[in-house]
């Protein structure tokens, strides 16, 4: 993941620190809301690929527009 602050770094900052549960909750929403901006940039960009890109990864060009309808959330 590109984030800087992933989850097993949030588990070390909060077993050193002991964080209030406030921030734990806002750091934990925080990386989910990258991560979902991250998936759906990426999908947007992988039906945009030329055929021969998407060769490279493995797909097809149906199977790259099925991931790019999918929603953010949907891993």
């Amino acid at each position: 993941m590109a984030h800087s602050l992933t989850q097993d770094a949030l588990i070390r900052l909060n077993t050193t620190q002991k964080l209030p549960l406030l921030a734990v909750v806002a750091v934990r929403f925080a990386s989910l809301v990258v991560s979902w901006e991250m998936r759906r940039r990426t999908r947007l960009h992988l039906v945009n690929l030329d055929d021969h890109l998407l060769r490279d990864v493995g797909l097809t060009r149906d199977e790259a527009k099925i991931e790019a309808a999918r929603m953010f959330w949907q891993i």
